[in-house]
């Protein structure tokens, strides 16, 4: 049923009728994240700019058991604000203000629309860091980040999003405003209701403000890059660093397909005659950062690299950085539909979890290239591929089945930083199990009873 005019009346009058969106070409841009092959049209758009606003529009929602999905800027890889037919669209862009920065406490208060990338130039200006770099963070914001516990390259040493975020505040489906947290290091008073709401997918509440940890900035940064004849020399080199008590800033791994994709796309002098290449970066103390860069690079060679390349300034250390960064849109040019998924597997398992990808592409006859964070394990497996063609996409399918299956067999997990949304929902209960599941669930009808938020994302 479509949204009657009384709730789109209602809507206009909380926020102002130039909030709304209701004719189909402005509804076009909403009707999908960055998802491939996955489509629905909303009913409408609202841009909310403030607390209140949220919480008006939820407690009009949960009355008339209108659907509600929350959106940032629509990068998710899950499917996990795709709309739902005729569903308000609560989109948070509008509400991009950074409203504090507490270098004192080592600390930033944020609304969900800044964008990651703002946030990191906030605190470097400031003299602070923030870690997290998920690959979209030139336009993802924070609250999508905080919604999907959102990774990037530095995680192997820094962690991801929910390692920085110290305090919330969320509207709850009914519309009531709760605050969790706080700027305290340490806080063991009651529940870590924080840590229930990061990675959430927006199904149990909207964020509304985020309190994010800061740390010291680093003094300097070394980046290499190393080039192998075989993917499993690579995996054996991140594995003598790791041996060798070094977890470096940044670790990552791109396949022969990626690095052709990356030097036709990017044309940063990558050499195009080896089956995998190591981006890593070291940054802390100056006499640390060129202790371990000289480690790291004897760990390669002992490995049998076939070469190490070390950035000489900042410039070529952004350039280099540049091979990974791109990888994404490198790939998508090849094909119309481009297709990015992530497993993790322990760190021991990644060079038999590559070969296996490898297998199945060649099993049902695709074309991949495999990109990722070879220092935590996580791996993107990337078809290239054409939506239009049906029988292409079931084989893509099925293969996505295979390697899920594997991942989980070898002791990791279907996702290790994109989440489950649509996407990978069907294989979250063999994955969990009974007992999670129904615990997934009962916290979930708890909190939103009648089902509003987000429904069918994650878990039916």
């Amino acid at each position: 049923m479509a949204l009657s005019e009384q709730i789109l009346v209602e809507l206009r009058r909380l926020v102002g009728r130039e909030n709304v969106l209701t004719e189909p070409e402005d509804l076009i841009p909403y009707s999908f994240d960055g998802t491939a092959a996955m489509q629905q049209m909303p009913g409408c758009v609202v841009f909310a700019t403030s607390t209140q606003q949220i919480a008006d529009i939820l407690k009009l929602a949960n009355r008339t058991k209108t659907a509600v999905i929350t959106r940032g800027s629509g990068t998710g890889l899950s499917g996990g604000s795709l709309p739902n037919k005729d569903c308000i669209i609560l989109c948070t862009v509008r509400m991009d203000k950074i409203l504090e920065l507490d270098p004192a406490n080592l600390t930033m208060l944020v609304e969900p629309g800044v964008i990651t990338l703002t946030i990191a130039d906030a605190a470097i200006a400031a003299g602070l860091f923030y870690p997290p770099d998920p690959g979209s963070m030139k336009i993802s914001t924070i609250g999508g980040n905080v919604a999907e516990n959102s990774g990037g390259l530095r995680g192997l040493k820094y962690g991801v999003t929910r390692n920085y975020v110290m305090g919330m505040e969320v509207v709850l489906p009914d519309g009531e405003v709760m605050w969790m947290g706080n700027k305290c290091v340490k806080d063991v008073a009651g529940y870590s209701l924080k840590d229930l709401f990061v990675g959430s997918e927006g199904t149990l509440g909207i964020i509304t403000k985020v309190l994010l940890r800061l740390i010291p900035k680093p003094v300097a940064k070394k980046t290499m890059v190393a080039t192998f004849s075989r993917m499993d020399q690579a995996a054996e080199a991140v594995s003598a660093i790791i041996a060798a008590q070094i977890i470096p800033c940044t670790l990552e791994f791109l396949d022969r397909m990626t690095i052709h994709c990356v030097e036709d796309y990017a044309k940063i002098g990558l050499p195009l005659d080896c089956e995998a290449l190591l981006l890593m970066e070291t940054d802390g103390h100056p006499a640390v950062v060129a202790e371990e860069a000289a480690q790291m690079e004897q760990c390669c060679r002992k490995c049998g690299c076939m070469e190490v390349r070390v950035a000489k300034d900042e410039a070529e250390a952004t350039k280099l950085a540049s091979a990974r960064r791109s990888a994404f849109s490198a790939l998508a040019r090849v094909s119309p539909t481009t297709i990015l998924e992530d497993a993790t597997v322990p760190r021991s398992e990644l060079a038999r979890m590559i070969r296996f990808v490898e297998a199945i592409a060649k099993k049902y006859n695709l074309r991949v290239g495999t990109f990722g964070h070879m220092g935590d394990g996580n791996l993107h497996p990337t078809f290239l591929t054409d939506e239009r063609n049906k029988e292409e996409m079931h084989r893509v399918e099925e293969a996505f089945k295979e390697i899920f299956d594997e991942a989980v067999r070898l002791g990791g997990t279907i996702t290790g930083e994109h989440g489950v949304g649509l996407a990978k929902k069907s294989f979250l209960p063999k994955f969990l199990g009974d007992a999670q599941m129904r615990v997934l669930r009962e916290l979930r009808k708890t909190l939103d009873p009648n089902g509003i938020l987000n429904p069918g994302k994650m878990f039916d």
